[in-house]
């Protein structure tokens, strides 16, 4: 689903995806302990939170004003996204995402190699 339109989740909370990016509500009570004060992700030159870049086209998938993202450990992510206002995610080939305010698991998509795991290349 790339058209950034809300599909139903597990909970039947709303789960977003904008390309090769799915995007979870996080309840408030289920964001770990440490989240809040853990070091947060610098924004980049254009003054947005990137969640994942092209490695191909260099096109970004990101999020404009408010907000923090964190990411949490391991090699891929996934990052926590918090939105005290809601937001928007942007990128250059789909349709902009309005997101409610709140808390976000940012998950890229993975392919499966035989033998490993990568992310799909945007």
């Amino acid at each position: 689903m790339d058209s950034g339109a809300p599909c139903a989740g597990a909970e039947g909370r709303a789960m977003y995806r904008q390309g090769d990016v799915l995007i979870v509500p996080v309840a408030d009570e289920a964001v770990p302990s440490h989240v809040p004060d853990a070091p947060k992700e610098p924004r980049d030159a254009r003054g947005r939170l990137v969640l994942a870049l092209g490695e191909v086209t260099g096109h970004a998938h990101a999020v404009v004003g408010r907000g923090e993202l964190v990411r949490e450990p391991g090699p891929f992510g996934p990052f926590l996204l918090h939105l005290p206002d809601g937001g928007r995610v942007v990128h250059e080939e789909h349709a902009a995402i309005a997101l409610p305010r709140g808390w976000y698991r940012v998950v890229r998509q993975r392919e499966y190699v035989p033998g490993s795991v990568r992310l799909v290349a945007d």
